[in-house]
């Protein structure tokens, strides 16, 4: 697995590099056979230590997790430990989405746009309903099942996930709902 290891205006020493390989090798081998790689960034929010941690798995699944603490060291086992718990709670899902699946998941091209935000004062009129865009960035959406959208919005920690289905070519939405259920967008196909 390749990892890339780095701190967000913070050293990073070796010590602290090969505690993460270790860790992350253990707990991605227990769940997934076949993990890809791995980057994992340090950083500092006022007193606290942040580590944010992505694994990209053989499948094109990715597990993603995000903690906080005092110090450096616990900040990488809360992570861990996330990301440990999320794994665990779909391994018999990402082991049967191994088996099921030949190829690795599939991604279309799609471009995202950043949109500025706007003054919400209440003296002022928009001068014109068009967004001004601040950026323009490539992105990919996968080619899933509903299930599978799910287990990677969910491993993802995403609020939505726009996806690619399977079955109906078409593109779908899914997103966790207030109430804590998750909605799933299937658009109608006019044919």
């Amino acid at each position: 697995m390749r990892y890339k290891i780095s701190g967000k205006q913070i050293d990073i020493g070796e010590a602290l590099q090969s505690h993460v390989q270790t860790q992350l090798d253990d707990i991605v081998g227990k769940y997934s056979g076949r993990p890809t790689d791995a980057n994992v960034v340090f950083s500092r929010s006022a007193h606290e230590y942040v580590c944010e941690a992505v694994v990209h798995l053989s499948t094109g699944l990715n597990v993603t997790a995000k903690a906080h603490a005092n110090e450096i060291y616990p900040a990488f086992e809360a992570c861990a430990e996330k990301m440990d718990k999320q794994l665990r709670r779909y391994k018999r899902r990402l082991k049967d989405h191994h088996r099921d699946r030949s190829e690795p998941v599939e991604h279309l091209g799609a471009s995202s746009y950043i949109l500025a935000a706007e003054d919400e004062s209440e003296d002022t009129e928009p001068t014109t309903l068009q967004p001004i865009i601040v950026a323009e960035m490539e992105t990919k959406i996968p080619s899933l099942s509903v299930g599978e959208a799910v287990m990677q919005m969910e491993l993802a920690g995403a609020p939505v996930l726009v996806f690619r289905n399977e079955s109906k070519k078409g593109l779908n939405v899914v997103y966790r709902r207030e109430d804590g259920n998750i909605g799933w967008i299937d658009p109608r196909s006019q044919e």
